[in-house]
């Protein structure tokens, strides 16, 4: 069971107290990425937990809709404004606001995930939202967790299993409050959070930063933004857009290529933001897997940068978004 005495905080690369010989079976251990065909071999194993994690901005219910409707045999939903993300309040912390860390693990408890569990994340948007759940998990310290390489419509072509039967019932219980705690699972998940991962907007003028925008150039540059009410970056940001990442069939680029888009500059460390810190972690899994070190995130991203109308933007149309 989760508890506050599981709850650390700390600057060091952490290992799960558990191990997990899932991995064993992956020719380059826990990489931030799954095949279809290796998540196939993997798919009968009780120490694998799938999440589902199908969204649409534009209808917040479709992606759940689409999980009933059909899935990975024993996937769970994570729905990324109920589960992937807690309450806006006053709006500095963004759109998507990170969840409560305890909240979070209880969650993932109540779903069967322990320190023991290969974590499994897909969507059908490129990895788009089963990103932010690799990085939360990544986040609390779990580092046993990998997103399906071309998520739903790739696993469906490799020819994976599907179950479409009813679900009479929710798989884990939804919107968790403080007395949730007491009723997670007692197999345990230890939970030592990368809060140094993260940083303020007062950070980001920083010198010793790279500060990177994940959406499209169009918003970038603030050509349009359909969702936020103010256009544009933030100043001294670049621009590399999330899908970018991904080839014309929904796949991460190989390595190789994914260096070239994130090859580290020296005396500098990344920090990605996006719209509200959801596809800045499709970039960081991007980096991570071209074999970079974890980079940070400004978790409220554009839209809270915005939130205060004091600070500062750019919408500068002759500038390359992505030099």
């Amino acid at each position: 069971m989760v508890s506050s005495q599981d709850f650390e905080t700390t600057g060091e690369q952490v290992q799960t107290k558990g191990t997990v010989d899932n991995h064993n079976r992956l020719s380059e251990g826990p990489s931030p990425i799954i095949r279809p065909t290796d998540l196939i071999d993997l798919i009968s194993d009780v120490d694998v937990v799938i999440f589902d994690c199908r969204f649409d901005l534009a209808d917040p219910a479709a992606g759940e809709s689409a999980f009933h409707n059909s899935r990975i045999p024993g996937a769970y939903y994570a729905h990324l404004d109920q589960d992937l993300s807690g309450p806006i309040g006053d709006g500095t912390a963004g759109r998507h606001p990170l969840p409560d860390p305890l909240l979070f693990a209880a969650f993932l408890e109540s779903c069967g995930v322990n320190d023991d569990t290969f974590v499994i994340a897909y969507d059908s948007s490129g990895g788009a939202f089963a990103s932010r759940l690799w990085w939360l998990i990544r986040w609390l310290g779990h580092d046993a967790v990998s997103v399906l390489d071309g998520g739903w419509p790739a696993w469906i072509k490799a020819g994976g299993l599907v179950d479409s039967s009813e679900l009479s019932t929710p798989q884990a219980p939804q919107h968790y409050k403080s007395e949730a705690l007491e009723s997670t699972s007692s197999t345990g998940l230890t939970i030592q959070v990368h809060n140094d991962w993260l940083i303020s907007a007062d950070q980001l003028s920083n010198s010793s930063y790279r500060l990177i925008d994940s959406r499209i150039a169009s918003r970038y540059l603030g050509l349009e933004e359909p969702i936020d009410p103010v256009a544009g970056h933030i100043p001294g940001a670049i621009n590399r857009s999330w899908k970018e990442n991904l080839d014309t069939q929904g796949h991460f680029l190989p390595s190789s290529d994914l260096n070239t888009r994130f090859k580290p500059v020296e005396g500098k460390q990344d920090v990605f933001y996006c719209g509200s810190g959801v596809t800045a972690c499709h970039n960081i899994l991007a980096s991570v897997a071209a074999g970079n070190e974890m980079p940070l995130l400004y978790a409220p991203s554009w839209s809270g940068w915005i939130s205060d109308p004091n600070r500062p933007f750019e919408t500068d149309t002759s500038e390359n978004p992505g030099s």
